[in-house]
């Protein structure tokens, strides 16, 4: 074989693609043999050989051998060594020709050569989507449907280029989609369906590609799927499932294709997806409330929903994880609570169903996920609803679990949810009960951390808040107040020319109202503040200029 291999390199090597297509065949044949018996070491003889660069002329569309050439090459570039030289052959461009030939099998160890040649590779990948292979491999798979090596082929490549962002705008100008949802309808064996899933998912991840598969009928595959394995126990249909309803929820990711499958709340999808959430099923519940929280991004969704009852079932969903629940599925079903709780009107009428209560049922929850969605959920509730602000801020299980929050240094999201929930429960309720559980459960010295926050809106929730102590319980806040260093944080905040004109206002407003405690007073006056408010009465900002005059005079007065 050894000696047949070598002959036939070297015949190779000085042929012309005039040379008899017979003699051609024969070593081409040779090769593969030797290929099929020890792919590694005829690769490298292939390699040393220069017969690589020969392979570049013999690829014509319209040469007998030009389907073996391809074979050849699709076999030696399996091997990671070969890959660079079959690029530095030159043979990247005209395999990429031969894509528009005709023959069956041509195309498919051309497609097989181009897979294995860019495997892995994002930079040749690149190459191929600028040379155009994407259009091409869509008409292929529309041509070809019957062909089922071929179909596959196109599927491998769709899934590798599809991973590349710059290819989705590529997809997105075919149609991909409407392709791939006819070849999906008609597949029955479950590998065949994963396949085409595995391209799905990446693609939709494209907000116009989401719609273009919407607009293909893919939605009533993914329910039909669901609607056949949700009660089976098989791997494969459970797989499926997953998938299926994984890709649902993906598709509702896009504000075009979510509103379209909305239908006003009257589309046949929305009602199915609603159906899931009481179901046994937990990858369903989990998918049926991740759908609700996509419906529910804007103000006219979340109010329908909220008024044909979403949130009762949302909350019995809650109720059935209460106890060593599933964790995915309280953050899915808390962050639909959470969206429809952000509609001024839905506020008052979730507040009267009962959530907060329902919610308040996860304090015990360990999960920083959970916890996240938790207060956010409660702080979008409480939103200018003084009642419930007051009712809330007054639990003392409640705010010390805040308090202790606010320490969680592994988890900066529940550590800022902790700290704006108790500033909102301040600036919302405006009590001095809800101030007096905050300053006994130690909540004082978080809200005063939390005025140095890199963040301007926290910055200003905090400032408010405490102005707001000051203002209603002075006394009783007054000594950690001062542990706080709050005064020393406030001087800090107007000489820093980088706060922002709301913070120096707000800053400005609660050093007027720590004045009325000695103890605080007289930091303020061993800080030098006239000094720094003076300056502000120039400041470019008007309101902080007003400000700045009044404080100024405040100042003058106690001095």
């Amino acid at each position: 074989m050894a000696d047949n291999l070598s002959d036939a390199l070297k015949k190779l090597k000085i042929t012309t693609t005039d040379s008899r297509a017979d003699s051609l065949e024969g070593c081409l044949d040779c090769l593969l043999q030797a290929l099929a018996q020890n792919n590694t070491e005829t690769s490298e003889k292939i390699q040393k050989s220069g017969v690589l660069q020969v392979f570049a002329s013999l690829l014509t569309p319209h040469s007998s051998c030009t389907a073996k050439v391809a074979n050849i090459i699709a076999e030696v570039a399996r091997n990671e060594f070969m890959r660079n030289p079959c690029v530095d052959a030159g043979l990247i461009p005209p395999l990429v020709q031969l894509l528009n030939c005709k023959d069956q099998e041509v195309l498919l160890q051309t497609g097989r050569a181009l897979g294995n040649i860019c495997y892995d590779s994002h930079t040749l990948q690149s190459q191929l989507i600028n040379m155009g292979v994407i259009p091409t491999l869509v008409k292929l798979l529309g041509i070809h449907c019957q062909n089922a090596a071929l179909t596959e082929m196109c599927l491998v490549a769709f899934g590798n280029l599809a991973e590349l962002e710059s290819s989705k705008e590529q997809f997105a100008y075919t149609n991909i989609a409407e392709e791939l949802v006819k070849l999906f309808k008609k597949q029955i064996e479950h590998d065949k369906k994963e396949m085409i899933f595995e391209v799905l998912a990446p693609l939709a991840e494209n907000d116009v590609i989401k719609l273009q598969l919407v607009e293909a009928g893919l939605v009533e595959c993914l329910l039909e799927i669901v609607q056949k394995t949700v009660d089976s126990d098989k791997e494969d249909d459970i797989a499926e499932l997953k998938t299926a309803s994984d890709l649902m929820v993906l598709l509702l990711l896009g504000d075009e294709s979510m509103q379209k499958l909305f239908e006003g709340g009257k589309g046949s999808v929305f009602q199915r997806v609603l159906s899931w959430i009481p179901s046994n099923s937990h990858q369903l519940q989990l998918a049926g409330a991740l759908a609700i929280a996509n419906f529910a991004r804007n103000d006219g969704n979340c109010i329908h929903m909220v008024d044909n009852g979403i949130v009762q079932k949302l909350m019995d969903l809650l109720d059935r994880h209460v106890e060593d629940g599933n964790v995915t599925v309280q953050h899915a079903a808390l962050s639909a609570l959470r969206n429809l709780a952000i509609p001024v009107v839905n506020k008052a009428k979730m507040l009267s169903a009962g959530v907060a209560e329902a919610v308040l049922k996860f304090l015990r929850s360990e999960m920083p996920p959970v916890q996240f969605k938790l207060l956010g959920t409660l702080r979008m509730l409480i939103d200018a609803q003084a009642e419930a602000a007051e009712q809330l801020g007054k639990n003392v299980k409640l705010v010390e679990r805040l308090v202790e929050w606010c320490e969680a240094k592994d988890h900066a999201g529940v550590m800022g949810e902790s700290n704006r929930l108790l500033s909102a429960l301040i600036r919302h309720s405006k009590s001095k009960d809800v101030i007096r559980t905050i300053v006994q459960s130690g909540g004082i010295k978080h809200l005063v951390t939390m005025a140095t926050s890199e963040h301007v809106i926290m910055q200003n929730e905090a400032l408010v808040a405490l102005a707001l102590i000051a203002a209603l319980e002075l006394v009783t806040a007054e000594k950690d107040l001062e542990n706080a260093q709050l005064v020393q944080i406030l001087h800090r905040l107007l000489s820093d020319d980088r706060s922002a004109p709301e913070i120096k206002y707000n800053s400005m407003v609660l050093i007027c109202a720590l004045i009325g405690s000695e103890p605080l007073q007289k930091e303020v006056q061993s800080m030098a503040f006239l000094e720094v408010v003076s300056k502000l009465r120039s400041h470019e900002n008007k309101t902080v200029a007003q400000q700045a005059s009044l404080t100024e005079q405040r100042l003058a007065v106690e001095s």
